[in-house]
């Protein structure tokens, strides 16, 4: 179940890096939730990672009540999320050219 949580925090990391990408090159957040909080925070990223850190507090939530079904699905979803993310940024990048 550790191995879950690890993949989760990755996760995180890369939906976190895809999302400053997104703001960089000027890509609409999709998820209203991130998007209140990258305007209601005093800077997108402050509220980005607060976001990001709400999400592993829920996660080490799951782990530690041993909801590992739950895990594994939410981390399938945030595999196919950035995969997601990579295909709009490569879009958005041959938009560009």
């Amino acid at each position: 179940m550790t191995t879950s949580l690890l993949i989760f925090g990755y996760f995180q990391l890369l939906d976190l890096l895809t999302t400053v990408v997104f703001i960089i090159h000027g890509v609409q957040e999709a998820n209203p939730v991130v998007k209140f909080a990258l305007r209601a925070a005093p800077n997108p990223l402050i509220g980005l990672l607060f976001v990001k850190l709400a999400a592993l507090a829920l996660a080490f939530y799951c782990w530690r009540l041993g909801r590992h079904s739950l895990l594994l699905r939410i981390n399938v979803m945030f595999a196919f999320l950035i995969s997601w993310n990579l295909v709009a940024l490569l879009v958005r990048s041959v938009e560009l050219v």
